[in-house]
């Protein structure tokens, strides 16, 4: 089952990268590549601090945040702070990194990766991902999809 869900997975962004413009060629949009690294990059911080009022702030006021195809999506700030202040409770010592794939009108496509460890447990959490973003014209996310990955190495074990 993993090998259909990863080559689906990647099938997918490579589908979307494909039909989309080279990186850095927005066709007039706000939306570049050097602003969605900026976004990334106020994203990561806002995470890695666990912050939701700074993550909130990203977001439209009406925004959509889907954390997986399966799940109700995060309406609006106020949807996306209360999923961040209870996502990031037990979550220490957060690292984010992110690349821009591509940009196209609206819309960017980046990869992502995070490490935490999560309290009491000790757990280290290791997630793989990729967003699609969309923005407005203040440079606001006003959609969030994303589809990850996720690898848990629990206290002084094997990852699973």
């Amino acid at each position: 089952m993993k090998p259909i869900r990863t080559i689906c997975y990647w099938g997918l962004i490579l589908l979307f990268v494909a039909v989309s413009a080279p990186a850095g060629e927005t066709g007039g949009s706000l939306l570049s590549v050097d602003r969605l690294a900026s976004w990334l990059k106020a994203y990561g911080e806002a995470w890695e601090a666990r912050d939701a009022d700074r993550a909130a702030r990203l977001f439209t006021e009406n925004a959509n945040y889907q954390v997986t195809p399966f799940e109700q999506p995060h309406l609006g700030q106020q949807g996306i702070h209360a999923y961040w202040s209870g996502v990031t409770k037990d979550q220490r010592n957060v690292r984010f990194g992110s690349q821009v794939i591509s940009v196209t009108g609206d819309t960017g496509v980046a990869h992502w990766s995070a490490q935490f460890d999560v309290e009491p447990s000790k757990d280290r959490i290791e997630l793989d991902g990729i967003f699609i973003l969309d923005f407005d014209e203040n440079g606001k996310c006003r959609r969030l999809r994303e589809w990850w990955h996720l690898r848990s190495n629990s206290a002084g074990g094997e990852p699973e």
